[in-house]
């Protein structure tokens, strides 16, 4: 018996899926009205995310909201399915935050399987720039590197690895998780093997005497792409209730993109009527990274709604941060995009909803979508989920088409961070602060872009940051609140600039439990 048919017997259904090979065959003409055929539909995308939490290890809730959504879509009749993010290990899985799968009547039913892992997609990710990192310390001792600028990989978070010497200290390096990776970045926008291949070509290795080396000329791309294997293809999963999911991709979008891989939303979107897209962390990270990364930069489905999922008590316990969420929703608005309050309730807090409603309308908000999702699954939001059938249902995909704004007006890489910076965070230009050792760093990036034949302005903005904050000091007033810029990052071959701001990770810690 093969690994997957294992995987299969142990644990019920679930397949990967050639993503490529099925949107290309959509793209030259195939016959998907064919018996046994996939019928090629345009699923509208609604991204679910939510309130800046408290604390960086506590989720509020968005996997088990988006799986008790799909399925209460689903018994009213709509073809709903959503696409997950991974995990990664250690801070999410064997940590305190929870699995990637939803939890009690909102689940997975390959749960167990999720949380560990899938197939190994992490491992292969982390293996594929490992060997790179590899091919580059060879290139190194044979003298057409001067300095690797690649980091190593570890799925394993461990803050020692941070900075790190080999080769008996001879070679300074250091070592991220692989959800921050390029190489994962690479996967999650890459829509075919040609382009794929192409970004792994494009990844800057390192330098010699100061010019910037690619990973084209220490190894072959191709070969680089075997060894990511079957990593490219999504997951197809179940619910509990039996509703498709997808998993494939893109955790913690504090410090990297966070979002599912493009090709497993837009194979969902041709296969079932609305998407919902798991994005990572907060309004202030994954919907942002969706919007102005994915959707702006990139050319992904602009959302048709959003949810925006909170626990009673992050909206309420802290009076100096109860202006986050009324903020993420609004920006939401603004930007189009009808946004549906949902208020992911503990044990014991079903008291708290009408109170929780009185101060939604005070707030100007819809109608919040209100439940025990973890006890009740998608029972609780059956009744509830009119007004929002009526939003997802008003514009056709041409008419969505038709407002996706442009590209962020601003000019230049400073431009885009302070239009990010209002929009996102609600620190307006002259807030924006730096530290000293951000205009070097952002001089020596423009410098290697353009001595690597591109300009950096080119690239799209990854803000890197506390999944906590949203500003320096989020308890400060309004007319207060500062945002500092710290070091900025060229990953070429993702197509994007890290910029890191005050308070960052760079490799998160689990918690012991």
């Amino acid at each position: 018996m093969s690994t997957f048919d294992s995987f299969v017997s142990a644990y019920g259904p679930i397949s990967k899926v050639d993503a490529y090979g099925y949107l290309d065959s959509l793209a030259s003409g195939a016959d998907t009205s064919a018996p046994g055929a996939d019928t090629h539909k345009r699923g509208l995308v609604v991204l679910v995310t939510a309130d800046t939490p408290l604390k960086a290890s506590r989720g509020e809730g968005k996997t088990t909201a988006t799986v008790a959504l799909t399925d209460a879509l689903r018994a009213r009749g709509i073809d709903a399915t959503a696409v997950l993010r991974q995990p990664s290990m250690g801070i999410t899985a064997a940590g305190s935050k929870g699995g990637a799968s939803g939890g009690g009547k909102a689940s997975l039913k390959n749960a167990d399987l999720a949380d560990w892992g899938l197939f190994g997609e992490m491992m292969r990710i982390a293996t594929a720039q490992n060997l790179i990192v590899s091919l580059a310390e060879k290139a190194l001792e044979e003298g057409k590197l001067t300095e690797i600028l690649l980091p190593r990989v570890s799925e394993v978070p461990s803050k020692a690895l941070r900075k790190i010497a080999v080769a008996g200290g001879e070679i300074a390096e250091k070592c991220v998780l692989s959800p921050t990776s390029e190489m994962m970045q690479i996967v999650t926008l890459s829509k075919s093997m040609d382009e794929l291949a192409e970004r792994i070509s494009n990844i800057i290795v390192g330098t010699k005497n100061g010019k910037p080396v690619k990973a084209s000329a220490v190894t072959d791309s191709q070969r680089i792409a075997t060894v990511l294997g079957d990593a490219v293809q999504p997951a197809v999963l179940e619910t509990e209730q039996g509703s498709p999911v997808y998993m494939h991709c893109g955790p913690f979008a504090n410090v990297s993109i966070g979002i599912p891989s493009l090709v497993s939303v837009e194979m969902a979107c041709a296969r079932h009527d609305i998407v919902f897209v798991e994005a990572g962390y907060g309004a202030d990270m994954g919907a942002q990274k969706w919007l102005d990364i994915a959707a702006r930069e990139f050319g992904a489905q602009w959302p048709v709604a959003a949810i925006v999922v909170t626990r009673a008590s992050t909206w309420r316990d802290d009076p100096t941060l109860q202006w986050r969420y009324p903020f993420h929703i609004q920006r939401l608005e603004n930007a189009g995009i009808p946004s549906f309050p949902l208020l992911n309730l503990w044990e014991g807090e079903d008291d708290l909803v009408e109170g929780l409603r009185e101060h939604a309308a005070e707030q100007g908000f819809r109608d919040p979508i209100a439940g025990n999702l973890f006890r009740d699954g998608a029972d609780a939001l059956v009744s509830q989920l009119d007004d929002f059938i009526a939003a997802i249902s008003a514009p056709s995909a041409d008419e969505l088409a038709a407002k996706v704004p442009p590209s962020a007006a601003g000019e230049g890489v400073m431009g885009k961070l302070k239009d990010i910076i209002a929009e996102s965070y609600g620190v307006p230009a002259e807030r924006v602060l730096e530290k000293d050792s951000f205009t070097p760093s952002l001089a020596a990036a423009a410098k290697l872009a353009a001595a690597a034949g591109f300009s950096v302005n080119d690239l799209a903005v990854v803000p890197v940051k506390s999944p906590a904050t949203m500003t320096d000091d989020d308890t400060a007033a309004a007319s207060e609140r500062t945002v500092t810029l710290k070091k900025a990052e060229v990953h070429a071959g993702a197509g994007l600039l890290h910029v890191n701001l005050t308070t960052s990770l760079t490799t998160a810690m689990p918690k012991i439990v």
